[in-house]
């Protein structure tokens, strides 16, 4: 192997090395529910955001719930045990299902990137996201779709 061959492969190894865990983050936290729609609410069990680790109780940053007469998912970040943040998957540019990478959520189309709360992080979108509201009853968590 000669410089620039070690060079290279040292390079490329470098930039796996800062990717990796970024990568395995999101799909190590990733969990995708299918909810039923009660009358106009999309009803997630709060359950569905535990992971019981070693007899302890620790939570999915979000979860991505999807019904089969949606068009896109919905991504729930859970802020606290009483707050969540639900936003539509679909970008605001030209419309692309989006993709969630730990605290944001990215278009694979033209790489605009969206925060939890749905503000817009980089563009080229230039419109938040459409959220919905929440709320808590029986322990389950209800998304309003109108």
């Amino acid at each position: 192997m000669n410089r620039k061959e070690f060079i290279t492969a040292c390079s490329r190894c470098s930039l796996g090395l800062l990717i990796a865990p970024a990568l395995l983050e999101a799909c190590a936290s990733a969990k995708y529910v299918h909810a039923p729609i009660v009358d106009s609410d999309l009803v997630v069990s709060l359950s569905d955001f535990e992971i019981i680790k070693n007899e302890t109780v620790q939570y999915h940053k979000y979860i991505v719930v999807q019904h089969d007469s949606l068009q896109f998912p919905i991504c729930v970040y859970r802020l606290s045990p009483e707050s969540y943040s639900a936003l539509w998957m679909q970008c605001t540019h030209q419309g692309t299902e989006l993709h969630v990478f730990g605290d944001r959520l990215q278009c694979p189309a033209h790489g605009s990137e969206f925060k939890i709360n749905g503000a817009v992080q980089n563009g080229p979108a230039d419109k938040a996201l459409r959220t919905f509201s929440t709320s808590i009853a029986d322990n389950k968590l209800k998304i309003r779709l109108q």
